[in-house]
């Protein structure tokens, strides 16, 4: 039989390419010491789709979307990018192209629009049949490594769906950052935008009477998306029949009360979204009458070991929340990644993690003067978890408080943008082995010029960075952390600070990698093998 070249893999990881949803993975740093050519070589991905939760419905806020694409090698040509009202989300090209069937007639009874007339229809068409213009993006950036500021007060601002294209895309990051003045949830609150998924967990929730948390979800797409919503308490799973088969009608966002959902008031829950059909963005706003609010954004997929980091050095207060979803039970190892190496919290050493019910620890100020990540291993047979823990920062009635989520490793670069020149710290944690970083300050959104520095984090310690600063920076600007040393992972967040009148408001993101470069096969691989 005659060997066959088969390039349908090559098709393959090129949409993955396009759209940008393939699985990232770091090249072999022993293939050129072998002389063999790499199997994979990392390319720019050509689109990028975010999603932004509805901010806030106070009066009182007062949010900011930042917006920032790196430089990225091999991304050139031209781009866009833009981010909109989830309502607003269609494209001028899919509004004006609705209706068109056979080429007679568009939905409204009228001739199919030329190629020219296109635009003018995408305008008109995004507003209904009122035929009003389409309103302007919140941002819409023009170049890579450049950040774009937008700024949105009072509490009708919506739901927002981005998505980058070309040049923009390799990378593209908005942060939204929400300060309210007074009032359930008041402090600093901040999320990453995300990309849609099908999938997410949510240690850390709350159905208690002092918590007012909300699941938001966004659809992005033209046709509805379906939701479970499965809520886990310390005694199993609650009764959440409205949970069941929740709509999320297209282009738009859909706040979903947690205590709505079940009648039993529980501090720590996990939450579990499923999406049956379509996909969404997810994320979890935890408010609280006298302890301020954050974001919850998802933990990562279940693993047997987590890494849980930047716990700032003043915290007063840290509670972990751990979940396994299957019917095994799990032990795990507590450790803290400090700045001089891993240390046990003394009556913490291990925490026993029944299946499927929320567990919650109490770990104090674990941290005591030092920053520090958290750091879960088996100590025995490998189970998966999933884990988050609330971080209270001040004393009495100046309390605010925060989450961090187990993180997905840096890989290969994590983006964090809506930096200023004071109260932006990073925390990256090495807990596997010793790793050397570069971060890189971008230039400002108002002026300044890039600046770089170069970090070596030991093994198992965490290391607090007050964030490098562009030379003669002008409002906000973004930070890259890009690994250098192969195959040790490293794990990051930032977190913004800001004291309002003796309140030490904080919030915190992981930072994952930024999705900007994408592992794509050689264009044609010998796949006989596989006719055999």
């Amino acid at each position: 039989m005659n060997r066959t070249t088969l390039s349908l893999i090559a098709g393959t990881t090129a949409l993955a390419a396009v759209t940008g949803f393939a699985v990232l993975s770091a090249p072999d740093p022993t293939a050129a010491d072998d002389g063999v050519e790499a199997a994979a070589a990392q390319l720019p991905v050509e689109r990028t789709s975010l999603l932004c939760p509805t901010p806030s419905t106070s009066d009182l806020a007062e949010t900011t979307y930042t917006s920032f694409t790196p430089v990225t090698k091999g991304a050139e040509g031209e781009g866009t990018a833009e981010l909109r009202s989830a309502a607003k989300g269609r494209s001028a090209a899919a509004d004006a192209k609705d209706g068109e069937g056979d080429g007679e007639k568009d939905g409204d009874g009228e001739e199919p629009a030329e190629d020219g007339e296109e635009a003018a229809a995408g305008e008109k068409a995004a507003d209904g049949e009122k035929g009003e213009k389409a309103e302007k993006p919140v941002l819409e950036p023009k170049e890579p490594g450049k950040p774009v500021v937008a700024d949105v007060s009072g509490g009708e601002a919506p739901a927002l769906v981005g998505t980058a294209e070309g040049r923009l895309a390799p990378g593209w990051t908005v942060q939204q950052t929400t300060e309210v003045a007074a009032g359930t949830g008041r402090g600093l609150q901040g999320v990453n935008c995300a990309a849609p998924d099908t999938e997410f967990w949510f240690p850390g929730a709350s159905t208690a009477t002092e918590r007012t948390d909300y699941v938001h979800l966004t659809n992005p797409d033209d046709s509805a998306a379906v939701v479970d919503i499965e809520i886990h308490g310390k005694d199993g799973a609650l009764e959440t029949e409205a949970g069941e088969g929740i709509t999320v009608q297209p282009h738009s966002a859909e706040p979903v009360l947690l205590s709505t959902l079940t009648d039993e008031e529980q501090t720590d829950v996990t939450v579990h979204v499923v999406v049956r059909s379509g996909r969404v963005g997810a994320a979890v706003q935890a408010l609280d009458d006298t302890l301020g609010g954050d974001w919850l954004t998802a933990s990562a997929d279940p693993a047997g070991s987590l890494v849980l980091p930047g716990i700032p050095e003043d915290a007063t207060a840290v509670r972990l929340v751990a979940f396994t979803p299957g019917g095994v039970d799990a032990d795990l190892k507590v450790q803290l990644a400090s700045p001089s190496g891993l240390i046990t919290p003394a009556g913490n050493e291990t925490v026993h993690v029944k299946g499927g019910m929320t567990t919650a620890v109490d770990l104090g100020d674990v941290t005591r003067g030092e920053a520090g990540s958290l750091v879960l291993t088996p100590t025995g047979r490998s189970v998966p978890v999933v884990a988050a823990v609330r971080v209270l920062r001040g004393k009495g009635d100046d309390q605010e408080s925060a989450f961090v989520p187990a993180a997905r490793p840096v890989g290969l670069r994590a983006t964090a943008v809506g930096n200023t020149a004071e109260g932006s710290t990073l925390a990256v944690t090495a807990p596997e082995g010793a790793a050397k970083i570069k971060v890189t300050a971008s230039a400002g959104s108002e002026g300044g010029t890039p600046a770089s520095e170069t970090y070596t984090i030991k093994a198992g310690t965490t290391q607090h960075i007050e964030a490098p600063v562009p030379d003669g920076v002008k409002g906000t600007y973004a930070l890259t952390i890009e690994p250098e040393s192969d195959g040790t992972p490293v794990y990051a967040s930032r977190t913004l600070s800001a004291d309002d009148d003796g309140l030490p408001a904080f919030t915190v993101q992981v930072l994952p990698d930024d999705r900007g470069l994408v592992a794509v096969p050689k264009a044609e691989e010998d796949l006989s093998v596989l006719q055999r």
